[in-house]
């Protein structure tokens, strides 16, 4: 993307320091006047270095942008940047102050060094760049990026980080940021510590949801495996060395995210309910034909549910289509696949995926061949689907013992949770993974997810007790607030 020379800039344009923010909310403040504080001073310092930079790097490296964000995106094909404006919130900082194409790709220990584009920019200025100025610089050249949590947040003052790499809590002034987060939501970013005051030098567009938290984690322990012949904990410099790898789990956080979740069967299909009906010759040759679906359920067994006529003919009856095993939980004996509904002569099958309507009505027709013929088929999407039952749920008013009963039964399910296995935990459950410090902290974070997650649904639906889950696992219950 071309840098262009400075325009006149309005309160909601993006802010032409290249920070990604809007005007108001970035250099605009600086420009206004404003108390002497040392957050007011570091923000004009800053600004003025974020100016002075962009003008430099648009005469001297305009034609390198490209290359940068390819190299930042660590990715051959990425989106383009003028589409992905956010993003340069992040980027730019990297570009001015990081990109460095002749850098070897793993820096040694206690390596930190300054990006091309501002050892070209120092090298001009010498002398004459300002104190604060050179301060900011060195900042933003020698300090790590880093994941951090939110512990406390003062919306429009500032925020209390933990590190969540290499552990400490520190007390920043964030007026814009602070407004996006609360406690245990996560931010991509760089920490700038000057003489007076300590502010975020550079932070991610993205506020990370705490569910993402279980890969923060996971990179916490493949850094600590690098460095563990040291037997040390993780450093400052350590980050510094393993920046890629630390860009690496942000842009995959970033892209999950991004990308629109993938409700999918247990054989890993797109879920897409499809209804298939047919008409059959009889209700009798159709079970007859179909009972073997049900693997392991005898006939006599099936019977039993069916209704009758009082000559004993079939009436109607339900078949579980089933299969044995299961691809993801290799733990269960058997696999629903749909259910075939008989009633006279109509036949009807509920699938939830594309490939399993068409192996069913393979199936059906290879069984009951000119005894059966295919009426249509009708498929919902899984959100369809959703919007369906929550109009009939306005519409039903349940007594309230049974509105009891159903809670308690939907509660009884929830706390059950804790006995499955989670693929954020890799594959154990959350009572076995809170008995390490990791585990334990992914836990917590997974419940917090969880718990904003159902303080969204409507009123009148079940809301699950999470405290309760929490008392299960012996964790602190939350406050709520």
């Amino acid at each position: 993307m071309a840098l262009h020379a400075r325009q006149k800039t309005g309160r909601n344009d993006l802010c032409p320091c290249g920070s990604g923010k809007k005007h108001k909310h970035c250099c605009l403040k600086a420009a206004q006047p404003s108390d002497d504080s040392p957050w007011t001073r570091q923000r004009d310092a800053s600004g003025r270095l974020a100016q002075e930079m962009m003008s430099f790097a648009r005469r001297r490296f305009a034609d390198d942008v490209l290359d940068a964000w390819l190299d930042f995106n660590q990715d051959d094909s990425p989106s383009p940047l003028q589409e992905d404006i956010e993003e340069g919130q992040i980027f730019m900082p990297y570009f001015l102050f990081d990109w460095d194409p002749e850098a070897p790709s793993r820096r040694r220990a206690g390596q930190t060094g300054m990006g091309q584009v501002a050892r070209a920019f120092v090298s001009m200025m010498g002398s004459r760049l300002p104190a604060l100025e050179g301060l900011i610089l060195e900042q933003a050249t020698t300090q790590p990026l880093s994941f951090y949590e939110v512990i406390r947040c003062d919306p429009g003052e500032g925020l209390l980080l933990r590190d969540v790499l290499i552990g400490g809590e520190t007390e920043v002034i964030e007026r814009a940021g602070s407004e996006q987060f609360r406690p245990g939501d996560l931010g991509y970013g760089q920490i700038c510590k000057l003489p007076e005051v300590t502010t975020l030098g550079r932070l991610a567009p993205l506020c990370i949801s705490p569910r993402h938290k279980a890969a923060i984690v996971a990179l916490r322990g493949k850094l600590r495996k690098k460095i563990a012949r040291q037997e040390r904990e993780l450093a400052a410099s350590d980050l510094i060395r393993y920046r890629d790898d630390i860009r690496t789990a942000y842009l995959n956080i970033r892209d999950a995210m991004r990308t629109p979740p993938r409700l999918t069967n247990t054989d890993g299909d797109p879920y897409v309910f499809h209804t298939l009906t047919f008409r059959a010759g009889s209700a009798l040759a159709a079970f007859e034909a179909l009972a073997p679906l049900a693997r392991g359920i005898p006939k006599k067994e099936l019977l039993g549910q069916a209704k009758l006529d009082e000559d004993g003919t079939l009436l109607s009856v339900e078949i579980p289509w089933l299969k044995q095993g299961n691809r993801t939980h290799k733990d269960w004996e058997n696999t629903v696949l749909g259910q075939i509904k008989i009633s006279g002569r109509s036949l009807v099958v509920d699938v939830n995926s594309e490939k399993r309507a068409a192996k069913i009505r393979h199936e059906i027709e290879q069984r009951l061949g000119i005894l059966v013929v295919h009426q249509r088929t009708v498929t919902q999407s899984p959100e369809a689907l959703l919007n369906k039952q929550k109009r009939t749920r306005e519409g039903i008013s349940p007594q309230p013992e049974v509105n009891e009963q159903m809670q308690a039964e939907f509660q009884r399910r929830v706390e059950n949770w804790i006995y499955e296995k989670v693929p954020a935990l890799g594959g154990r459950t959350p009572l076995e993974a809170v008995g390490d410090p990791d585990g334990k902290e992914i836990v917590e974070s997974l419940l917090l997810d969880w718990e904003r997650q159902t303080g969204n649904i409507d009123a009148g639906t079940f809301h699950p007790d999470i405290n309760a889950v929490r008392q299960l696992l012996k964790l602190t219950p939350r406050v709520p607030g």
